[in-house]
């Protein structure tokens, strides 16, 4: 009786230890607690400002909201003017596409978000690109910052060139389904040489390949979690978006910090993890989420990358995952050859075990792929003919995509797409560099932070208006995508022209916020006096959506 007795206590105080682990392996941040976090986004109140409150939420003067309200209107007007068809066109379709409700309500913190709506309609038709540079209804010629949310590498010349060929190498076979094209043999040679692994499948998309390879990972080890890093983006797939946007709970899903011992110490211990996913570009900025004008409520956002430790990271994840049978999986659904020829394996040197890929490897058309070691690709069992591991999709492989993939494939060998990589981190490094120093010398408080080519802007003294900087810049007539300052993703054909005048731009645009009064500051104000700030904001508007009495703060409640 004592022995059961002290094996049940063995086996509660393992559980507890474990347990104990995990909880330690999470990060601090509510991004770190994916329960915690969608609970309590279920309990933040809707309230906005008015016209009154809109301008001195940070307690500024008279003057400085008056200087603000001017430039606001000024450029409201701007606006109109000159992207009148373009928002025209916009609000038309608006009722009708979910996709535009949602990204023009969220360009914002919400609190601003209504009274900005009212007066910056924004426009979400183009008419052409060429080089570098977008074009809209309204001929606008824009700097494109928006990098098509990744898909756009080397230039939109490239991929028209890739699309149109690939299109008339595939003519004769047309969209026909289920057998493969001829290209398709080169595509996945091609693919297996680049990735270094043994067998590929296509999908139609990188939330897709992602699933695939979740759910190949779990068939062959026999385990049930995954763990993904605080932060990272790996598809809006359910398992791996635990937190806020998923309205169900992801049961086997693990969220650990990113370059953190703790979280080797789990993978070390734990024996229920199928996979650990890897996204690369969290090493710009590990444990937060990707950053977006949304939630810049003050000056918080951060950014740097350091590749010798990420790559060092990396190495012992490697170790940790080869040690205990987990496969390490790498998303470079976004990065992939954007870093190098050989995407982020090769960047980094650190080899995986699956790798999916998707945005720019077909030429511009949507896709999805995963290459992996052949003891982790196969769907089926030979001693076991009915456990199978199931994956189809009517598209997958669709000759057009291939043919698109074919021409992007053969593109990137040749010398004048090879002369692209070469010095690439110190080209881009040094124009961020360039950029904050004049930034610097011109007392302005914005830097920016890299990996490569993909940007972040974050702010360097305590402000409640910094999402308007977005506004700023695309007056200045750069592009860019719902997410604002967030993330701006160069194309590598940028020359040092196109760079220049784009850095001019940003510098003008500072120049012009900081005139009309939106980096106002005062001792008083901090990003720790800004957050209790909202917090209380919140509280009072939650105490008067219960209450019969109303509020007497000042947030106007709705």
């Amino acid at each position: 009786m004592y022995a059961l007795a002290g094996i049940a206590l063995a086996v509660v105080l393992r559980r507890l230890q474990l347990r104990l682990q995990l909880s330690r392996a999470k990060h601090r941040s509510l991004t770190g607690h994916s329960r915690m976090a969608r609970r309590f986004a279920s309990l933040v109140p809707f309230y906005e400002y008015d016209e009154s409150r809109f301008f001195q939420t940070d307690g500024a003067p008279e003057n400085i909201a008056a200087a603000r309200r001017a430039g606001f209107m000024q450029l409201s007007q701007l606006f109109a003017e000159r992207f009148k068809k373009t928002a025209e066109l916009t609000g038309e379709i608006a009722g009708g596409v979910s996709d535009l409700q949602f990204t023009s309500r969220y360009r914002v913190p919400f609190q601003f978000s209504g009274y900005v709506r009212q007066h910056f309609k924004p426009g979400t038709f183009l008419e052409s690109s060429s080089g570098v540079n977008v074009t809209d209804l309204d001929g606008n010629r824009l700097y494109d910052l928006t990098g098509s949310y990744g898909v756009n590498v080397f230039g939109y010349d490239f991929y028209k060139e890739c699309i149109e060929r690939g299109a008339e190498r595939v003519r004769g076979l047309g969209p026909v389904l289920g057998a493969y094209h001829p290209v398709t043999a080169y595509n996945v040679r091609r693919l297996l040489q680049i990735a270094g692994l043994d067998e590929v499948s296509f999908h139609m998309s990188g939330t897709e390949a992602v699933m695939q390879a979740v759910r190949l990972a779990r068939y062959h080890t026999g385990r049930s979690h995954l763990v993904r890093f605080c932060g990272a983006y790996h598809g809006w797939w359910g398992d791996v978006q635990p937190g806020v946007g998923n309205p169900l709970a992801a049961r086997e899903t693990y969220t650990l910090k990113d370059m953190h011992r703790d979280s080797l110490r789990v993978l070390r211990n734990r024996r229920d993890i199928a996979c650990v996913l890897v996204n690369p570009l969290q090493a710009l900025h590990p444990n937060i989420s990707a950053p977006g004008d949304s939630t810049l409520i003050d000056s918080g956002r951060s950014a740097h990358f350091d590749r010798a430790a990420y790559a060092a990271w990396l190495r012992e994840l490697r170790a940790e995952c080869s040690a205990r049978g987990i496969v390490l999986i790498f998303d470079e659904v976004f990065v992939g050859f954007r870093l190098a020829p050989g995407g982020a394996q090769e960047y980094f040197g650190v080899r995986a075990d699956m790798v999916t890929y998707g945005k720019t490897v077909a030429g511009g058309l949507p896709v999805g792929v995963l290459c992996g070691r052949a003891e982790f690709m196969r769907r089926f069992r030979d001693d076991r003919p009915a456990d199978i591991c199931f994956a189809r999709g009517t598209f997958n492989a669709h000759p057009y995509v291939m043919g698109a993939m074919y021409e992007f494939l053969t593109r990137i060998e040749t010398e004048a797409v090879r002369a692209l990589y070469q010095g690439l981190d110190a080209a881009w490094n040094s124009r961020a560099k360039a950029l904050n120093d004049r930034l610097t010398a011109a007392e302005l408080p914005v830097r920016v932070a890299n990996l490569s080519s993909i940007w972040t802007i974050y702010y360097s003294a305590p402000s409640r208006y910094n999402w308007m900087f977005q506004y700023y810049l695309r007056a200045a007539g750069l592009a860019l995508s719902w997410v604002g300052t967030g993330r701006l993703i160069f194309s590598l054909n940028y020359t040092e022209g196109d760079f220049a005048e784009v850095a001019d731009r940003i510098l003008s645009a500072a120049e012009d916020m900081q005139r009309d009064g939106w980096w106002w500051s005062q001792p008083q104000l901090t990003n720790k006096s800004i957050r209790r700030r909202v917090f209380k904001e919140m509280l009072q508007a939650r105490w008067a959506s219960t209450s019969p009495m109303g509020s007497i703060s000042s947030p106007r409640i709705k």
